[in-house]
């Protein structure tokens, strides 16, 4: 068995196992190199949101309507979602530490330090909980999805959850800057190409997967150059797929020892 690992650009993923079609923040629309529309991504069988943020909320709720998928995330985000016509019970609301089985598939929310926040029709803000995710597809293949999150010390989650591959932001996807108006500039994402190096480390991972941005840049040129360097196992890689790229993976070559 295998599972394949297909970049949607900035945080999007589908996960494919041999059972389940994991989708993780499907920003589509407004991604100048997405290789699919919304309205052409197959059915997934669950949808997974971190967080209320335009690039990573982005098209979940017409892709709910239109195939059914349920959705995992936090209560803003199932409040934006019901605001745009997904049915509430197709909808899971959840917290760090709080796992929900979905679509015959168990999902574990985990610490993120960000922020998720979003704004109704009416006006009102609505403000939830950011989430990252383990999730496993099957023996071997256990996914850490960053959610967007500050660094902080994760020696804890890689010890009691074993992740074999971490998909991990590392730089920001200055092409959509625009789209978050604001004074000055952003100059860094929320984790640089250092801070997810040494977050490889800390989860303990064996294939480490930059995201966060359409194009690699120089950040992520360095977070390929720093994860072996703090790779103590010598069995780390690094990859940093382009927008569309499939990556298959195999159990065998994720073993941990």
């Amino acid at each position: 068995m295998s599972t394949s690992l297909t970049f949607l650009g900035a945080a999007g993923f589908i996960i494919e196992g041999p059972h389940q079609r994991i989708l993780v923040d499907p920003f589509l629309t407004n991604n100048p190199v997405a290789p699919c529309g919304p309205e052409e991504l197959g059915a997934p069988d669950v949808i997974l949101v971190s967080h209320a943020a335009h690039d990573h909320l982005g098209d979940t709720a017409a892709i709910a309507r239109r195939t059914g998928a349920p959705v995992v995330c936090d209560d803003a985000v199932a409040r934006l979602l019901v605001e745009a016509g997904v049915p509430r019970d197709r909808i899971r609301a959840t917290i760090w530490g709080v796992v929900v089985e979905v679509a015959g598939m168990r999902i574990r929310p985990v610490e993120c330090h960000h922020w998720s926040v979003g704004t109704l029709a009416s006006g009102q803000q609505v403000v939830g909980t950011p989430l990252a995710f383990v999730v496993e597809t099957e023996p071997g293949v256990r996914f850490y999805h960053y959610g967007d999150t500050a660094i902080f010390d994760m020696t804890l989650i890689g010890s009691l959850y074993a992740p074999t591959v971490a998909l991990l932001g590392c730089t920001v996807p200055s092409e959509i800057g625009h789209l978050t108006p604001g004074a000055g500039r952003i100059v860094s994402g929320e984790m640089d190409a250092d801070e997810c190096a040494r977050v490889a480390e800390m989860l303990g991972v064996r294939l480490a997967v930059a995201c966060h941005y359409l194009e690699p840049d120089d950040e992520v040129a360095r977070f390929l150059r720093l994860v072996p360097e703090y790779d103590t196992t010598g069995l780390r890689r690094a990859v940093a797929p382009r927008v569309g790229e499939t990556i298959e993976l195999v159990p065998a070559e994720l073993a941990l020892s």
